[in-house]
């Protein structure tokens, strides 16, 4: 073995042992987990094969987790991506405060998401939340924003969208700085107009951003807790439960971990698909 090859390996292997103990042994674990009806661990635990993931199937909860978590998921991301986009656009041209206003479009990203959570919650609030002050204030009647099934989850993910929307603008916002302006000025004397020119340079180019952005906001809502844990708790009934606070449930509340581990490993499963999917969009060689 070369001295560089050698170097090589002393220089990953603590971080290679951090992800065998953090990441393959608890998902090795999981794995295994799935197929027992573990109430703790693998003492005392019988092989059940294919059962637990037969009963998930049957389970109206946790289809309707499911269904809360992809519906969660087609809405945050398609609306940030969108508004990602439409900032990335603005913000783009030169103007006075240009920087102020990046800041301030910033700013609620780098708050936690227990805080976001908190905010939007008294900002929901059907008696003195400033949403439903603003629709009095114009003779509107107030909205259980956060205690109606049909709204709940919808609000959730405008609370998500408030926050994660700077994340998709800054990817966006550094693929359109990407782009040569030779070419946009190319098209101008050739006689292109503003949407003639966004949709065959813009778009094509800004292309695989926008993969980029769309598979780390679908995998992060895909995976998401703590936000509907602190708005919602997963109410009202279990109309914003998502997949992870049923995985939690299961787990730390009935300590039914064979059956969590089998829902566990469906989320990784189609996570992975989900990845596999955006990375092929990625590969593909433009037309």
């Amino acid at each position: 073995m070369r001295a560089s090859t050698r170097l090589l390996v002393v220089l990953l292997a603590p971080s290679l042992v951090l992800f065998a103990l953090l990441t393959l042994y608890p998902l090795l674990r999981v794995l295994l987990l799935a197929f027992t009806d573990s109430d703790y661990g693998f003492e005392g635990a019988d092989f059940v094969g294919l059962a637990n993931f037969a009963e998930l199937a049957e389970g109206r909860g946790f289809r309707r987790a499911a269904w809360n978590t992809v519906a969660f998921a087609v809405m945050a991301t398609v609306g940030e991506v969108v508004l990602g986009l439409a900032l990335a656009l603005l913000l783009d041209r030169a103007f006075r405060g240009r920087r102020l206003v990046t800041l301030v479009l910033l700013a609620p990203y780098v708050l936690s998401t227990i805080v976001v959570g908190a905010i939007w919650r008294a900002w929901f609030h059907y008696d003195v939340g400033f949403l439903n002050t603003a629709l009095r204030g114009v003779g509107l009647p107030g909205v259980p924003w956060l205690f109606d099934p049909v709204l709940a989850l919808p609000s959730i993910a405008l609370a998500d969208l408030w926050q994660a929307t700077p994340f998709c603008f800054l990817i966006l916002y550094a693929g359109l700085r990407s782009i040569p302006p030779d070419l946009h000025e190319a098209a101008r004397i050739d006689g292109a107009g503003t949407w003639a020119r966004f949709r065959d340079i813009t778009l094509p180019l800004l292309w695989p951003y926008i993969l980029i952005a769309g598979l780390m906001r679908t995998l992060d809502s895909f995976k998401l807790f703590d936000k509907v844990y602190a708005m919602t708790g997963g109410g009202p009934g279990n109309a914003t439960e998502t997949l992870s606070m049923f995985v939690q449930r299961l787990a730390f509340r009935f300590f039914d971990i064979g059956m969590a581990s089998a829902a566990a490993l469906v989320m990784v499963v189609v996570a992975g698909g989900l990845a596999a999917i955006y990375a092929r969009q990625l590969m593909r060689p433009p037309a």
